[in-house]
């Protein structure tokens, strides 16, 4: 996430770089845990040069690096778990340790404070058992949970503290790469926005203000701009709409683009703008392009691919072509490998699984 360089990396964890037909390969952060994936690399995924799953069974979802490579975190919801649980991955062994309470439902883990915490949203202050589905006769849906509060602990569990509390919907936090910043979304002014605080709660800002769900947004490694997943639009009956399924806490996730603005939440910019639901954006390693998870090509069916656009808009390159669902996709902080969750080569119909593809730019 600090957008150091890999020999800088590679001293800091002390890695080494194997030397093959004269040309440096990047050190692998791949875990004697993971297995050779190469087999499920589809047609067209040039960029991908190895692939390994690191997660087998259930579901697996939102894999997010540590900034000095070694780890990730991820959520899971496996064996007799109901909802979500927030796990730290240690690359170097496979290791797998739980970090949430293991009780009510979890979202969007992320490493901060030098790598010694992890920020995750949990309802488990609501109570212990998952909160309930989303009423499905609104079609699908997203429950915004008002329970959902920011807390962070140590990657092994302990010292669990809450962050961000406040009546409403808190959750999807990320952190900037120097640790100055924390952006996150929140229902606090009746609608569905980006804020921004320092780690410790202060110099709290709202950053967007128009009508509509703001959410999942990423700072670019050199910190000065973000990126998110937003709809709006002056239609006010669509307008409508959405207000009256956030008075129930629901927001219905079918049509999505992608934003970019300067971290302060100035100069807002639309940079996608296709049929269907754009997620899950990240920064490329040089800040120029953004990789992201959609299912324009489709819109109304659940293949959802990777692809990349330019940070200044244009026709998007399609990176994965699998024929289910490839999403939240991040560069290890060398830029050399990057983690994503798939459908592919799952056991049962709909399996999530954590991957992680060597990158070919």
């Amino acid at each position: 996430m600090k957008g150091r360089t890999f020999a800088a990396l590679t001293i800091a964890i002390g890695l080494g770089s194997a030397v093959v037909g004269g040309a440096k390969r990047p050190a692998s952060p791949v875990p004697p845990t993971a297995k050779d994936a190469r087999h499920l690399i589809r047609e067209g995924e040039s960029h991908f040069a190895e692939l390994h799953q690191l997660t087998f069974g259930g579901q697996n979802a939102e894999a997010y690096w540590s900034s000095d490579g070694r780890r990730l975190v991820f959520q899971a919801m496996t064996g007799e778990a109901k909802c979500d649980q927030q796990f730290v991955m240690d690359l170097r062994t496979g290791r797998v340790t739980r970090v949430s309470t293991g009780t009510g439902r979890t979202t969007c883990g992320y490493f901060f404070d030098r790598d010694q915490r992890v920020l995750f949203a949990s309802t488990h202050e609501g109570g212990a058992d998952c909160p309930p589905e989303p009423d499905r006769s609104h079609g699908y849906v997203w429950p915004v949970y008002p329970s959902y509060d920011i807390y962070s602990a140590k990657p092994d569990g302990s010292d669990l503290r809450k962050l961000v509390a406040h009546e409403g919907y808190d959750a999807e936090a990320t952190v900037s790469p120097d640790g100055q910043w924390i952006v996150f979304t929140s229902k606090r002014d009746g609608d569905i926005d980006l804020y921004r605080m320092r780690p410790d709660g202060s110099q709290l800002t709202r950053l967007t203000d128009a009508v509509g769900y703001d959410g999942g947004a990423f700072f670019s490694h050199d910190g000065k701009r973000i990126v998110w997943r937003t709809h709006r639009t002056a239609d006010s009956t669509a307008n409508a709409t959405f207000k009256s399924l956030l008075a129930q806490d629901l927001v219905r996730p079918s049509k999505m683009d992608l934003w970019v603005a300067n971290a302060d939440g100035s100069d807002p910019r639309q940079i996608t703008d296709k049929p269907g639901a754009s997620f899950a954006p990240y920064f490329t390693p040089d800040d120029r392009h953004i990789l992201y998870s959609s299912n324009w090509p489709t819109p109304r069916g659940r293949n959802f691919d990777l692809f990349l656009v330019s940070v200044g808009g244009g026709e998007p390159q399609r990176v994965t072509t699998d024929e289910d669902f490839d999403g939240f996709p991040m560069f290890s902080p060398d830029g050399q490998w990057l983690v994503f969750c798939s459908n592919r080569g799952g056991s049962v119909a709909g399996e999530t699984n954590v991957f992680l593809a060597r990158w070919r730019p």
